[in-house]
């Protein structure tokens, strides 16, 4: 049974950090490519990022370029964001997912964890 289960989502302040993990089963995310995906209230499906499998080569949305880091722990079956300098425009639910970045779908994907950034 495949499941992806993130946490980590949080309320912080503009400018502040926060680490994303999303754990996943029914499949290895080394042989896939992964994303990180996030939708803000009334507003569609963002894609994030995305890591190559096989490698660490990650690819970043232009509005995230520079602030966040995706990571994978392929010994622990696990994706990671690393967010800094938060803005309140990532205000929003995070999702991983499994399928081509930017994809119009994906094909599996998690309940989301949610990050508010509000001072």
């Amino acid at each position: 049974q495949v499941q992806l289960v993130e946490s980590g989502g949080d309320m912080v302040q503009p400018g502040g950090s926060l680490r994303l993990s999303c754990v996943v089963s029914g499949f290895t995310v080394g042989a896939h490519v992964m994303n990180w995906v996030r939708q803000a209230p009334g507003k569609g499906l963002e894609w994030v990022a995305a890591i190559n499998p096989g490698s660490d080569r990650t690819w970043y949305t232009e509005s995230v370029q520079g602030r966040f880091i995706m990571s994978r722990d392929d010994a622990k079956n696990m994706l990671y964001l690393q967010m800094n300098d938060l803005k309140p425009e990532d205000t929003a639910l995070y999702s991983c997912a499994r399928g081509p970045p930017a994809a119009a779908r994906y094909e599996y994907w998690g309940q989301g964890t949610q990050v508010t950034v509000s001072s």
